[in-house]
Order: structure tokens, then C-alpha cells, then sequence
């Protein structure tokens, strides 16, 4: 017989050593399957694959910037995962509907384990050779921007940042799948339904969520941010901007609109610009000391106050006995393009008022994408508010009614106008620069344009109706006999993405992508359905990141362009030059805008 001590202490070992391990072997099986999941997410679709090769290699075609391997990287990734979702779909239908059911699928080995060795070896070798003719490519679009070229050996790094990016965006799509999946287990286990039904509530369920967290939470959050990041930038003063002591300015001690109160780029507007003394100086011609009026948000409680506000300081500026009148709506942070307001100053010997008012604290980019309605309505309502007051002034001694508008400011400007006669009846003349592609009016007459001309640089009733358009100085129109007034000119570069992007380019060919290419645009640039819409969406973040005369970045071309639309009387094509030097001498002198 066996002893009770011993069935005790031999029963009890065992039992504590059950006990002991119960807990850990749980979590290790838990664990195991979190790791099985995680590394599911990195399992790839070898259609899959090339297919991302084959869109990786599409977006290393040339579009209308240069591209540094940052942005290319991005790009890449982008389109990578948007190829592999393509290849997995396409490898899906094939498989289940063309390859299902034969007699010789799925095919035997070695032949699997080969294709899982080439496809992926094959991708990148054809990835790092198009990345060598990219290089070029690049090279090629800085030397039609005047821009500094890449170098081969750099642009390689492009394909490991894709490779991550593309595989962040494959991992954040299945676990959408995966999401997808598990809300159908738990309905089908639930209510018993099947699996089809399951299938499509799942999707719907995720959709709705993924939608209310990307449009209510993550922009709506991402919005408020950025919103009280840039409140707090309007706060601030650039280096080397002062209070500006000439009555003639808003913001000086004789203003209704106090220093403080203007913003970032209200105080900056207001602080720069030639004095009468300067402006002698370089035209060699009688001046006056410029009128500058500015409201910023935070001068007024409300937009209607900001234009009480500004009529205000036109009357006590005596801005109504000036010979020219400029209203400018501003890109969103209320920027007003420096060199474009020094130029209209030294053009008319500072016999001008320059008006702008601020309406966002937000970069333009984000007003575009966020706030367009918001743009219009203030350009709206700063023309409307300005031109009904200089409508009580006599006709025969107000000054000239003009308008000008760059970049989101065209957005601005244009709304104000429901039709092109609509502009010409209330302005003496029009000039917007790089105007995007959105633009109402813009898109109107670009539509409507002459047949057989180009959408790069199109004529429009032969150019008899007042409006033209130039992509560089030298085609500013100067043929003023044949150009009636009031004037309006668009300028607008073959480079610039500001101009061209639109989301139509996902599917859609643009007829500018069908013509013969501008100046600074590279022939090699062709249209690939959601590739290039990829391409010109990155080309918006270098917009102005190229020399002066390309993309976003108009420089003096400015100057031209106000002359070709104001038309100063007796103006000679040698004040133009002498105007030119000194405005380059004074932009510079008063530092870098950004």
C-alpha cells in the first residue's frame, strides 16, 4: 500500500505545477495569435506586388517641378499601395472566376516558390533602374526651372521611404479588412444571419466609422489645431517690422486700426514700402508717400466691423483723392504679395491706396482645402463694400478702381464676380496672378476660350472681350490699341500646380496634358489616371520653391503685367527697366518674405 504522505506530496507537485502555468499559457496563446495577426499584416498578394511596382515606377515619371526624394518618396508610397490594392483585386477576379476549376490550378512546385522569388526580386530591380532615369528626368525639369538638379545616387533613397510608406497604408487597409471581418463573426454568431449580409453591414459599419473619424475627428481636429498654431503665429512679428510712424499707414499712432490688431502679415504689409523720398529716388520722377489701409481679423468683432473699419481709414487717408485705388484680397493668413504692392507704388510715384483686410488665420493651402467658400465671401464683400464708397465720390476726380489678386487671392477677387462683364463694369482694370485652378471664373473663360488655343495660354474672343492671358513677361500683351478697356489679365505659368491641379486629373486627361508643352514644362511629363493627380498634389508643396519666372513663384513678372493692365500714361519701355532694378534693389533690402 502507499503511504497518504506520499499521494499527497506526489498529487500536489503536479496540481501546483498545472496551477502555475494555467495563466501564462493563456496569455502565451494570446500572444501567439496577436502575433500571427501582426505578421499577417506584412504576408503580401504577390500580384499585389507588381502591380505596386508597376505604379512605383508610373510615379517616377516627370511632372511639372522638380522633385526632391522626399516628396518622390511620399509619392511613391502613395501610389505603391493604391497599385497593390489594384493587383490584389485584379489577382482576386482572375484566380476565382478565369483560373478556379482547372485542372492544373493551382500550379505545383517548384513553380509557386519560384514566381514568390521573382516577383519581388524583379520589383525592385525595376524600381532602382527607373529611379536611374527619374534622376534624369529631375535633372532635366530643374534646368527648365532654373532650379538645381538632383544627383542619381540620392535619388535612390526614394524606394526605401515608399517601401515603408506603401507598406504603412497596405497594414492600415487590412486591419480595416480585418475590422470588417470580425463585425461579421459576431453578427453572424448573434443574430444568425448569413454571410453576405454580415459581409456588407460589416463594410457599412466600417465605412460609417472610418469616415466620422477621418472627417469629425481627424480633420475637424487636425483644423482646430492648425487654426489656434497660426492664431498664435498672427500674434507674433517678423524680424525687422516696426510700427510705421507715416499717418498714411494703418497701424500707425493716427490709425483706427491699432498696431496689434493687425496680424502677422497685416503688420508686415503695412510696414514695408518705399516713402515719397525713395520712391523719387528710383523713378526720378515726383512722388508721394503711398496710402496703405489694412484690417486684421482681430481689429473688428466681425467681417462687416473689418469694413466699416476700412472705409474708415480710407476716408481718413484721403485713399478716395488718390489716382489709383487698389482693392487686393489676400491668400488666407492675409498675405499681400510684397513685390506686386512695391510695384504698383513705384509704377504711379506713390499716388496710390493699397486696401487689403485679413480673413483666416490659416496658410492658403489649408483655406483652399478647408475654407474656399470662406475666401470668396470676404473677397466679396471688401470689393463690394470698397466700390460703393468710391461710387459716392464725383466721377470726375476719383481715382482709378482696381483689382488685384494672387494665388487663393484670385479665389478671393473672383468671387465678387458672377460673369467677366460683371468685373469689367465695376474695375478699371483686373490683374490675377497664378490663379487656382478652382476659380470659377477662371474655368469659365477657359472653357469658352477661341477653338485651336491653348488651355496653357488661351485667346478669348479673340482677344477683343478685355480679358488676355500670359505665362511670362515677354508674352504680357502691349498691343493697347487692339486691347480695350477695362483690362483683365490673368498670368499663369505652364509650371505652376497652383493653376493645374484639380481632382479632376484622377481620371481625366487635361487637355494641357494634350498640348504642346510651355516654356517651362517638360515634354516628358504624360497623364496616367491617378498617378499624376498624385504627382501635381505633391508639386503644390514645392509650388513656390523654384526661381523666380516658375511654378508658383511670379517674381517681376508682376511689374509687367500691372503696367500691361494700368496703362500709365506716357510710359516708355526704359522706365519699365529702371523700375524693375530698383524694384529688385527694395525687395531685397527689406529681406525675405517667408
Amino acid at each position: 500500500m502507499v503511504d497518504s504522505g506520499e499521494l499527497t506530496s506526489s498529487d500536489s507537485q503536479p496540481q501546483e505545477h498545472h496551477l502555475r502555468l494555467a495563466v501564462p499559457a493563456s496569455l502565451e496563446k494570446f500572444d501567439n495569435r496577436f502575433t500571427e495577426w501582426a505578421w499577417g499584416l506584412l504576408k503580401l498578394d504577390f500580384t499585389g506586388i507588381a502591380f505596386a511596382a508597376f505604379f512605383f515606377c508610373w510615379s517616377l515619371t516627370p511632372s511639372l517641378l522638380p522633385r526632391d526624394w522626399l516628396f518622390q518618396g511620399l509619392i511613391g508610397g502613395i501610389n505603391s499601395a493604391i497599385g497593390y490594392g489594384v493587383g490584389t483585386a485584379i489577382g482576386w477576379a482572375v484566380e476565382r472566376y478565369l483560373l478556379s476549376g482547372r485542372r492544373w490550378w493551382p500550379l505545383p512546385e517548384p513553380v509557386p516558390s519560384a514566381i514568390k522569388v521573382f516577383v519581388p526580386v524583379a520589383s525592385i530591380v525595376a524600381a532602382i533602374i527607373m529611379l536611374v532615369y527619374a534622376a534624369g528626368w529631375q535633372r532635366e525639369i530643374a534646368a527648365l526651372t532654373d532650379a538645381e538638379g538632383t544627383t542619381t545616387s540620392g535619388y535612390i533613397r526614394t524606394l526605401g521611404l515608399s517601401l515603408f510608406i506603401g507598406g504603412l497604408l497596405i497594414s492600415i487597409w487590412r486591419v480595416l479588412h480585418d475590422l470588417v471581418k470580425l463585425i461579421a463573426r459576431q453578427l453572424m454568431r448573434r443574430f444568425h444571419w448569413s454571410r453576405s449580409v454580415a459581409n456588407g453591414v460589416g463594410v457599412l459599419v466600417v465605412t460609417v466609422l472610418f469616415f466620422m473619424l477621418v472627417d469629425g475627428v481627424l480633420v475637424r481636429g487636425i483644423y482646430a489645431a492648425t487654426n489656434s498654431i497660426f492664431s498664435l503665429q498672427n500674434s507674433t512679428t517678423r524680424d525687422g517690422v516696426v510700427e510705421p510712424q507715416d499717418p498714411m499707414k494703418s497701424g500707425s499712432p493716427e490709425s483706427a486700426a491699432p498696431w496689434d490688431t493687425l496680424g502677422f502679415e497685416g503688420r508686415n504689409f503695412v510696414s514695408r514700402g518705399l516713402d515719397a523720398q525713395e520712391l523719387e529716388a528710383a523713378t526720378g520722377k515726383p512722388a508721394m508717400d503711398p496710402i496703405r489701409v489694412y484690417a486684421g481679423l482681430e481689429s473688428a468683432e466681425d467681417p462687416e466691423e473689418r469694413m466699416d473699419l476700412v472705409i474708415k481709414e480710407l476716408e481718413r487717408t484721403g485713399a478716395f483723392q488718390r489716382k489709383v485705388l487698389v482693392v487686393i484680397p489676400t491668400t488666407g493668413t492675409g498675405w499681400v504679395n510684397p513685390t506686386a504692392a512695391q510695384a504698383i507704388e513705384l509704377v504711379h510715384g506713390g499716388d496710390t491706396a493699397l486696401v487689403a483686410s485679413q480673413y483666416s488665420y490659416l496658410p492658403s493651402w489649408i483655406s483652399f482645402l478647408a475654407d474656399q467658400e470662406k475666401a470668396q465671401a470676404a473677397g466679396r464683400l471688401l470689393i463690394e463694400r470698397v466700390h460703393e464708397r468710391w461710387l459716392q465720390e464725383p466721377e470726375a476726380t476719383r481715382p482709378k478702381f482696381m483689382v488685384y489678386g494672387e494665388s487663393l487671392g484670385v479665389m478671393a477677387g473672383a468671387g465678387a464676380f458672377d460673369t467677366l462683364q460683371a468685373a469689367r463694369d465695376t474695375a478699371d482694370g483686373i490683374l490675377w496672378v497664378g490663379p487656382p485652378n478652382a476659380t470659377q471664373l477662371w474655368r469659365s473663360i477657359e472653357k469658352r476660350r477661341d477653338p485651336g488655343t491653348p488651355e496653357v495660354a488661351p485667346v478669348y474672343a479673340d482677344g477683343l472681350a478685355g480679358v488676355r492671358f500670359a505665362d511670362r513677361s515677354e508674352d504680357i500683351p502691349t498691343d493697347g490699341m487692339t486691347w480695350p478697356q477695362p483690362r483683365v489679365l490673368f498670368v499663369q505659368h505652364p509650371s505652376d500646380p497652383v493653376v493645374w491641379w484639380s481632382p479632376d486629373l484622377m481620371f481625366n486627361r487635361p487637355e494641357w496634358l494634350k498640348e504642346v508643352p510651355g516654356f517651362d514644362r517638360s515634354p516628358s511629363m504624360k497623364w496616367f489616371p491617378v498617378v499624376t493627380f498624385w504627382q501635381v498634389s505633391a508639386d503644390l508643396g514645392n509650388a513656390a520653391g523654384v526661381p523666380d519666372g516658375h511654378g508658383h513663384n511670379y517674381g517681376t513678372s508682376v511689374l509687367d503685367a500691372w503696367i500691361s493692365v494700368a496703362q500709365p500714361e506716357g510710359w516708355t519701355a526704359a522706365e519699365t527697366e529702371r523700375v524693375r532694378s530698383a524694384l529688385v534693389v527694395a525687395v531685397k533690402s527689406e529681406g525675405p518674405e517667408k
